[in-house]
C-alpha cells in the first residue's frame, strides 16, 4: 500500500515524468497509469489492494516468485517471513512459496540471520478405531508408571499385550526406555510370537514424536517398515487405549502394591504376575476363559522388512546422512532422523510443492520452492532492476 501511495503522490506532481517512475518502482507503465486513474477517482481508497488472480493463470516462474519476494521485503524492510508469506498469497495464491522458502530467499540475498525453523508438529485429535477380530491382529504397548523397589531402583515395565485374546505378551522392565532397549525386546517379541497387523500406542517417547513428520521415531518407522500400522491415541486420553490401562490397573494391584528388594526380584514378581493373568485367570470378555486358551503365536509372519511400491510418475528417495536428508531436484530436503535408511516416495503437488510419503504414511507437504541456481538468477535479475532504477532517479539514462 505504501508503494502505491508513494508513486501516486510523487507521479501527481507537476511536470513529473511518469515513465521513468514506472521504471524507478518496478512496475509497468500501464499499472502506473492505472494507479492515478484510480486515485483521480478515488482517492487513496483507490488504491486498495484488490483481487489479481485471473481465472485461468500460467504458474509464475521460480524467478519470478524469487524477484516478488526480495521486492518486497525492500518496501517493507522490517517484515520477516510470516508477514511477508500473506502479501504474497494475495498475489500468487496457492503457488505462494512457504514461510521457510521465503526465510531462505532472504537469507541467500543476506537479509536476515539463520535462524532454526520449527520442527513440524503430529497431534492426532480423533479417536483411534481399532477393533480386532482374530489373535495378532493388533497389539497395544505402553510403559506402566513406574514404582520403586526396597533398596530404592526404579521400576517402569514395557508392556504389551494382544488386543483379542488380551494375552500378555510382554512385562519386563528395561535397562532404559529408549528406543534401542525397547526395538531389541521387540525383535525378540517377533522372532516368538510373530509380526502383528498392527501396533496401538500413546504419544510418548520412544513410540511416538510428535515434533516429528508422522509422528515417527525410530522405532515406529521400524514397525512401519515391517508392514504394521500404526495406530496412535489422542494425547492426554488414555480412555483410547482403554483395554492396555484396565491391564495396568491389575498389575499395579498385584505387583506395584508389593515392591521386591531389588529389580531382579521385581522382574521374578512380574513374570509370575503374567503367568497368572494368561493361564490362571478367567475372564469375563473371554467368556470366562484365559487369555492363553485364545492365543496362539505366528512366528511365520516375519520380522523383515518389506518391500513397498510407490506409483509410477513419483520419485524415490533413500534417506542418509546422519540427521536424515534427500536430495531432490537440486535440493537438500531434511525429513528427519526416523526415516534414515529407509525409502521414501515424493509425490509431485505442483511447480513449487511435492507431497512425502513413507509407505502409507503421509508425512506431509513440503515447499521446495525454487532452486538455489533459480534463486542467485532472480537475485541478480532483481538487483539489475534496481540498479537501472537508481540511474535514471539521478537523471542518468536507462
Amino acid at each position: 500500500m505504501s508503494l502505491k501511495i508513494e508513486f501516486v503522490e510523487r507521479a501527481s506532481k507537476q511536470g513529473a515524468n511518469v515513465s521513468a517512475l514506472c521504471r524507478e518502482f518496478s512496475i509497468s507503465r500501464e499499472t502506473g497509469h492505472k494507479w492515478l486513474r484510480r486515485f483521480g477517482k478515488r482517492g487513496y481508497d483507490g488504491l486498495e489492494e484488490e483481487s489479481r488472480r485471473p481465472m485461468n493463470s500460467p504458474l509464475a516462474t521460480g524467478e519470478e516468485l524469487v524477484a516478488a519476494v526480495l521486492g518486497a521485503r525492500e518496501r517493507y524492510p522490517s517484515w520477516g517471513p510470516k508477514k511477508l508469506v500473506d502479501l504474497m498469497r494475495k498475489r500468487f495464491g496457492r503457488q505462494t512459496p512457504s514461510r521457510a522458502t521465503i526465510a531462505r530467499i532472504l537469507n541467500r540475498f543476506a537479509l536476515v540471520r539463520r535462524r532454526r525453523p520449527r520442527p513440524a508438529v503430529s497431534v492426532m485429535e480423533r479417536a483411534p478405531q481399532v477393533e480386532a477380530k482374530a489373535r495378532n491382529e493388533a497389539w497395544t504397548v505402553d510403559f506402566k508408571g513406574h514404582w520403586r523397589t526396597g533398596d530404592g531402583a526404579r521400576c517402569q515395565p514395557l508392556t504389551v499385550r494382544d488386543a483379542f485374546s488380551r494375552f500378555v505378551l510382554c512385562a519386563k522392565l528395561l535397562a532404559a526406555p529408549t528406543v534401542e532397549e525397547v526395538k531389541q525386546e521387540f525383535e525378540r517379541l517377533f522372532r516368538r510370537y510373530g509380526v502383528p497387523r498392527a501396533i496401538q500406542c500413546d504419544n510418548g517417547e520412544p513410540f511416538i514424536s510428535v515434533q516429528s513428520r508422522g509422528g515417527l521415531t525410530r522405532l515406529s518407522a521400524w514397525w512401519v517398515s515391517l508392514g504394521i500400522t500404526l495406530v496412535r491415541s489422542r494425547p492426554g486420553c488414555p480412555q483410547d487405549n482403554g483395554g492396555h490401562e484396565r491391564m495396568h490397573r491389575d498389575l499395579s494391584a498385584q505387583v506395584e502394591a508389593f515392591p521386591q528388594s531389588n529389580r531382579a526380584a521385581e522382574q521374578r514378581a512380574l513374570d509370575r504376575w503374567r503367568q497368572q493373568f494368561n493361564h490362571v485367570r478367567p475372564h469375563e470378555a473371554l467368556g470366562g476363559k484365559t487369555p492363553a486358551e485364545l492365543y496362539r503365536p505366528e512366528p511365520e509372519r516375519s520380522s523383515r522388512s518389506r518391500t513397498w511400491g510407490y506409483p509410477i510418475g513419483w520419485s524415490v528417495k533413500r534417506v542418509h546422512g546422519p540427521k536424515g536428508r534427500i536430495s531432490f531436484d537440486g535440493q537438500i530436503l531434511h525429513v528427519g532422523k526416523p526415516f534414515i535408511g529407509h525409502t521414501l516416495g515424493i509425490q509431485p503437488c505442483d511447480a513449487h510443492s511435492v507431497q512425502l510419503w513413507f509407505r502409507d504414511v503421509d508425512l506431509g507437504r513440503i515447499q521446495v520452492g525454487p532452486s538455489s541456481s533459480t534463486i542467485d538468477a532472480g537475485c541478480v535479475r532483481f538487483l539489475k532492476r534496481r540498479h537501472l532504477g537508481k540511474r535514471i532517479k539521478n537523471g542518468g539514462t536507462p
